[in-house]
């Protein structure tokens, strides 16, 4: 018996619908070097509609790929609902990638068009020639003084929105279709492309929309920091729309001035950035009017305990961590407190949020050993591979013939992450399956032994590398920046690290160094320390 259902899609076009028809007065806020621009879901649906109409104007093909090269501002989520809107794909390219990368990346996607903000024209013009089927470069011009190329492959974006009739925007019907792509870091390879549908971009905003998702409701004010190249802004620009909440972008000043004076001076209920933003926010907001704010959610790599306590305690409201990938959309995750564990003293409670969290609604997860495929206990102790499905989890990458190798024989994305899951369903993640520290046949959680690290008074970051020990085969090297103004001695860490880890877990040897490396997306970039420390041996 079938059900007697209407088949409507669900497609990024009806999400633009909804804002424009519900909440046409809602404000999308921009941060720009002249200050705020301020416009409304009114007339960014218009403008957005226009440039649906542009890429028409520039014989785009039916399901071009369209990228975008860009700062998180009101142009930018213009593309992200005109492109896939019009039956195109939205290719989000990563500003911070090293140059070979970017030609990787843009020539496998087959990009027609680069839509590029001008301050950003000097580390994307020089790549032009090598970017095979790229016949246009439209510059946004966000204020900068950088230099436009006098080139018939450059057009301006104004200008096309001004000479281009409206779209309709309203011709996908098939919510399997392609919405949008976006590559993996690359940490080993060339990285894969990730290609989201219309159907799971709905559904993964709708699971944001929900009380124990991000929570995010009309009356919220949200500022996404993490960046809009970054697996759709963790979904939040979709999300907010769907949902008819204001929006805040940071444009290109992501200094750690810039965001607390957006989040005081905007009012922001919802901001999301990787963990070394609110390093550096923190103290800034010390004595200022944060009233308005009631979720900060961070991802990207492990929250330490101690900066999500820091403000829990300082500004009442503790961050909210989240776990997911490219490949989940990136919802897999979220740390909230079950209710039936509210009863708990508050240190137990900050254990539970420096968990990567429960699996949302739609999302299922297992853990197994990646050797056999075993399916292992939930029993807060026992380490496997964490292997997930749901609609808005990759099925395939993006004509790759390494696609296989991460998907196991029942359709389940291999994540290579190593993690525990408690019986409550709780997720702890251990490492990286190349991250773990295998010393004398006992492994070594560098992500934990980070954690303990950061919570010293005295440090500002610290990344733990694995390397070769003669006796035991592996073990730690700690790579600490101390905070400015601070001393530390290795043997003061160690003896702070005494009752706090395993004694087998106690680095060998500290370094002291100025900066963790970051890769593009702004997690700690172990590949680069592991080269740096290529030639050392231990005993």
């Amino acid at each position: 018996m079938d059900g007697l259902m209407q088949q409507v899609p669900l497609t990024v076009g009806g999400i633009l619908r909804r804002a424009e028809q519900l909440f046409g007065d809602k404000e999308i806020a921009t941060a720009g070097p002249g200050g705020i621009q301020r416009t409304t879901y009114r007339a960014w649906a218009e403008r957005t509609r226009r440039l649906g109409g542009a890429l028409d104007d520039l014989g785009i093909s039916a399901d071009g790929r369209v990228a975008t090269f860009a700062w998180n501002t009101a142009r930018h989520l213009e593309l992200y609902f005109a492109a896939p809107a019009s039956g195109r794909v939205l290719h989000t390219l990563n500003i911070r990638l090293f140059a070979d990368q970017l030609v990787y990346i843009a020539n496998h996607a087959e990009d027609e068009v680069v839509f590029a903000d001008r301050s950003l024209l000097p580390v994307l013009w020089p790549l032009v020639d090598r970017l095979t089927s790229v016949r246009h470069v439209v510059v946004m011009d966000d204020g900068s003084p950088a230099e436009i190329p006098e080139d018939p492959r450059v057009l301006d974006y104004e200008a096309l929105l001004a000479q281009a009739s409206p779209s309709p925007l309203d011709q996908v019907t098939d919510e399997q279709r392609a919405a949008s792509m976006c590559y993996t870091s690359g940490t080993t390879g060339n990285p894969k492309g990730v290609v989201y549908s219309h159907r799971s971009t709905v559904l993964h905003s709708l699971v944001a929309l929900t009380v124990d998702g991000l929570g995010i409701g009309e009356a919220d004010r949200v500022l996404p920091v993490v960046p809009m190249f970054h697996a759709n802004a963790w979904g939040l620009c979709h999300a907010a729309v769907l949902a008819g909440a204001s929006l805040v972008f940071p444009g290109a000043d992501l200094s750690p001035a810039a965001i607390a004076d957006l989040l005081v001076g905007e009012r922001v209920t919802v901001a999301a950035a990787v963990p070394t933003i609110w390093m550096g926010v923190r103290p800034l907001l010390a004595g200022r009017d944060t009233s308005a704010l009631r979720s900060i959610l961070c991802g990207g790599s492990a929250v330490p305990k101690a900066l999500a306590e820091a403000y829990r305690t300082e500004l009442g409201v503790p961050i909210l961590q989240a776990w997911g990938m490219t490949e989940t959309s990136p919802l897999a995750t979220i740390a909230r407190v079950r209710s039936d564990l509210r009863h708990l003293p508050e240190d137990a409670q900050a254990d539970i949020r420096a968990t990567q969290g429960l699996p949302v609604v739609g999302m299922e997860l297992r853990i197994a050993d990646p050797d056999t495929g075993e399916t292992l206990p939930w029993d807060g102790k026992t380490c496997g591979e964490i292997q997930v499905r749901s609609p808005w989890v990759a099925a395939a990458y993006y004509n790759d013939p390494r696609s296989a190798e991460s998907f196991t024989a029942d359709g389940w994305l291999r994540t290579g992450d190593v993690a525990t899951v408690s019986p409550e369903g709780y997720v702890h993640l251990v490492d990286r399956t190349k991250d773990l520290i295998k010393s004398g046949g006992e492994w070594i959680s560098s992500v934990d032994l980070e954690n303990e690290i950061m919570a010293h008074p005295k440090v500002a970051e610290a990344a733990v590398i694995a390397v070769p020990s003669e006796r035991w085969m592996e073990r730690p090297l700690a790579c600490v920046v101390v905070k400015p103004g601070e001393q530390l001695d290795p043997e003061e860490l160690r003896r702070w690290l005494a009752d706090r880890v395993p004694k087998w877990w106690l680095p060998d040897r500290v370094e002291l160094i100025d900066e963790v490396p970051k890769t593009s997306v702004g997690k700690f970039s172990k590949r680069q320390l592991r080269e740096r420390f290529a030639d050392l041996r231990l005993p």
